[in-house]
């Protein structure tokens, strides 16, 4: 008998690339009840940032401009290097969303998140 090793419902079937992605969702919908503004900004994940540069970033924000909403970008590839279990994942990816929005919006991360750098 073949099949499923567990239904699609069970988090066993949920590829890294979805559960990183939840792990953003997770942090904008807990950052856009403080900051409702945010659900006018896209938020992206891509596996590696394009560049040449010497440090490699892990988030990057763009602003608004006309005909294109800000976005910010969350790379998955960098920030699963740096981290050993999905809580460290998660507080990590925070992290970045919190300073990316900060950014954006002008404000220090602490503004941004009052438990900014205290998990």
């Amino acid at each position: 008998m073949r099949g499923p090793v567990a239904p699609p419902q069970v988090p066993l079937s949920t590829s890294r690339a979805d559960s990183f992605r939840d792990l953003v969702q997770d942090s904008v919908e807990r950052l856009e009840r403080r900051w409702p503004q945010l659900a006018e900004v896209d938020f992206v994940v891509l596996e590696v940032p394009e560049t040449a540069e010497e440090t490699v970033p892990l988030g990057d924000a763009v602003s608004a401009e006309k005909g294109r909403p800000a976005r910010i970008t969350v790379y998955r590839r960098p920030v699963e290097l740096r981290t050993k279990s999905r809580d460290e994942r998660a507080l990590l990816v925070h992290e970045i969303v919190v300073e990316q929005v900060a950014e954006l919006l002008g404000l220090a991360p602490e503004s941004v998140d009052p438990r900014y750098g205290q998990e």
